[in-house]
């Protein structure tokens, strides 16, 4: 709350330059900061009495929004990025699925690879944690295996995360 919205009766005052003014009455307080052409802004509401502090409002609530809006721009979503095989592979193929991972790993995103079994192949489930094993093997400079490859239905899959530098 700012200015003539505060409702108190009387408010503890704290000055632009960051100093104690003491108890006052609201009203006294509001002829203070006019006098100095700056706002009265309630900051502790749960008080007593509550707490109040003469400054530029406008200005406060834009370098605000600017420290949120650095705040933001340093954060870093890290995705899940999801890579599929089948347990008969060519290993020309396997080598390229290879590549897209590692380069997902060393962008710092958390990899999923994932062996689809079809048809007769679920009785050769061996195969596609062998598959999953080699991969994770080849990986093992850039990432750190999150999960062991484990079977769900017809998909076989384990988590691959970047070691941190």
């Amino acid at each position: 709350m700012i200015n003539d919205e505060i409702n108190a009766a009387e408010v503890r005052l704290i000055g632009d330059d960051g100093e104690q003014l003491g108890i006052m009455a609201t009203a006294e307080a509001l002829k203070i900061a006019e006098e100095k052409e700056l706002d009265l802004v309630m900051i502790a509401a749960g008080g007593k009495p509550p707490v109040c502090k003469i400054m530029d409002y406008g200005k406060y609530r834009f370098e605000q929004s600017k420290r949120e809006k650095e705040a933001k721009k340093k954060q870093r979503v890290v995705e899940i990025k999801e890579i599929r095989m089948s347990p008969s592979i060519g290993e020309n193929d396997f080598n390229t699925k290879l590549r897209a991972g590692q380069k997902f790993l060393s962008e710092g995103n958390r990899l999923k690879v994932t062996v689809r079994f079809r048809g007769r192949e679920m009785a050769h489930t061996n195969l596609g944690e062998h598959l999953l094993k080699d991969y994770a093997e080849k990986c093992v400079e850039l990432a750190a295996m999150d999960k062991n490859p484990k079977l769900e239905g017809r998909n076989m899959s384990m988590f691959l995360s970047p070691k941190s530098r």
